[in-house]
């Protein structure tokens, strides 16, 4: 059975999380509407609706017209196993010591690598976007350094492959936190997988904001992989977290986004140790002074 998406663009969030939201009153009603800013550093934002059935092309472009948006594109998408289709497309990853991969690979698995199971399924955060390797690397390189953390968190976290990969290579307690609430099971489902379950606390929250993270800072490591906007807007409260000579490791930005992020939290008392770009996509480390 095909599904079919909608899709537009438009100035800022608030009005993009304003269309989302009228999305949900369609009816036929979305599936899902999903809000995303256009890395580009055009300012747009993306709004896009899934359909089990065609939506009304009408109330689209009266929603659109309503929003100041550009017009809906409609597109259908035809019915496969997205499952085994992403398995054949990501192959496994090396980052220095770490091997990510999904379970129609395990055959592959090198001994001396540690490995870190995210099933296909999970795939978002896997290791194979530049931005997530990105942060390993870095975090190898920490590491072959001498580097060492006694508390760690990964903030926005995704699948929570950052905090596998610490909690791996340290007998430590590492906090994995999100906005999303399936971001936060689909953490928790992974750490069980690779039986860190005990070594990973999953929480629910926007940035710092958890009784729990309060209680377990300063942080000696905090990775954070989200997004341009939000690594800016959390740059104070990472200062607040961060210990006395603490490393910060931020992805989610594209190369030329790199250097308004690493000015903001230079203003905030960090100091750059790394820079390493991955095609499109760069990764800041960063010391806390």
């Amino acid at each position: 059975m095909p599904t079919y998406t909608a899709l537009t663009t438009l100035m800022g969030e608030p009005a993009a999380q304003a269309l989302g939201e009228a999305l949900e009153t369609l009816d036929p009603a979305p599936t899902g509407v999903g809000v995303f800013e256009v890395e580009d550093g055009s300012g747009l934002w993306e709004v896009g609706g899934y359909f089990l059935e065609p939506p009304s092309d009408i109330e689209l472009a009266l929603l659109a017209a309503a929003h100041d948006a550009r017009p809906f594109v409609i597109s259908e998408v035809p019915d496969q196993d997205w499952v085994a289709h992403v398995r054949r497309e990501l192959a496994p990853v090396e980052a220095g010591r770490f091997f990510v991969y999904g379970s129609h690979d395990a055959d592959k698995v090198p001994s001396d690598r540690i490995a870190l199971l995210i099933e296909a399924a999970m795939a978002f955060g896997t290791g194979h976007h530049g931005t997530t390797q990105g942060c390993l690397l870095s975090f190898e390189d920490f590491l072959g350094e001498g580097g060492r953390a006694r508390s760690v968190i990964d903030v926005g976290c995704g699948t929570a492959v950052l905090a596998m990969a610490a909690a791996a290579v340290w007998d430590e307690t590492v906090i994995a936190s999100d906005i999303d609430p399936v971001a936060v099971e689909v953490a928790e489902a992974n750490a069980k997988a690779n039986n860190m379950a005990d070594k990973i606390t999953c929480l629910e929250a926007v940035g710092f904001d958890h009784d729990g993270i309060a209680h377990a800072a300063p942080f000696d490591l905090i990775f954070a992989n989200i997004l341009k906007a939000p690594l800016i807007g959390l740059a104070p409260d990472m200062a607040a977290h961060a210990a006395p000579g603490g490393t910060i490791i931020l992805s989610g930005l594209l190369v030329e986004q790199g250097d308004e992020v690493q000015g903001v939290y230079e203003v905030h008392g960090f100091e750059v140790s790394q820079r390493r770009d991955i095609g499109e996509w760069t990764a800041l480390r960063m010391r806390k002074l």
